[in-house]
């Protein structure tokens, strides 16, 4: 297996989860604004809120379903660039391992095939999806399948139950996660394991 250094590491693009200092819905948006003005990638979890308007009418609006996390997809060496010259950049974070035994793998990254099945999910805004608070219930082992029909063919996840319900749950290891309802069971392909690890961590 192939070597990477660190300064090449800090090269590469990668998937980076970033805070945001005080972020409120307006400032989230900012940001996403921002980093779309420098043709950076990235993706916010939204979700619908609704609202009464002054004159008793219902306003729906979009908003930021994680307060304060944006997922950016760049390197580590434009990120940090952007976070020391320019002032406006500067209220973003990287999520760090603070147990980690290399420095150069302090600086949490997501693998690429976990993002990109999550936002292939997620940008669906269906109304069998539920998104999921990240808990320890999340992270629980599970059987892996592959949704093999329907509007989420080939969709990866792990079968829970949720609510008395059986759910095919996507997740952002650590971060986010969502549910979908709904999936026939003859529609759920079973995968091993190791077959799962290898999608959850292919690059494009």
């Amino acid at each position: 297996m192939m070597t990477i250094t660190p300064t090449e590491k800090r090269l590469q693009l990668h998937w980076y989860p970033m805070r945001i200092t005080y972020g409120r819905p307006e400032r989230m948006k900012r940001f996403q604004e921002m980093l779309n003005h420098e043709h950076i990638e990235n993706f916010m979890p939204m979700r619908v809120v609704f609202d009464k308007t002054e004159n008793w009418d219902v306003r729906k609006t979009y908003v930021p379903a994680v307060n304060g996390l944006i997922f950016v997809h760049s390197s580590q060496e434009q990120l940090t660039n952007l976070k020391m010259t320019r002032k406006e950049f500067e209220p973003m974070r990287y999520f760090t391992n603070h147990f980690a035994e290399n420095e150069s793998d302090r600086i949490l990254v997501i693998p690429d095939g976990q993002m990109e099945n999550f936002m292939r999910t997620y940008k669906r805004l269906d109304s069998r999806i539920a998104l999921l608070e990240y808990t320890d219930f999340i992270a629980k082992p599970g059987k892996r399948v592959r949704i093999t029909q329907g509007d989420f063919e080939n969709t990866v996840g792990t079968v829970k139950r949720i609510k008395k319900s059986q759910c095919v749950v996507v997740e952002i290891e650590g971060f986010t996660a969502l549910a979908i309802t709904f999936v026939p069971p003859a529609w759920l392909e079973e995968i091993s394991e190791s077959d799962y690890q290898q999608i959850m961590s292919v690059k494009k």
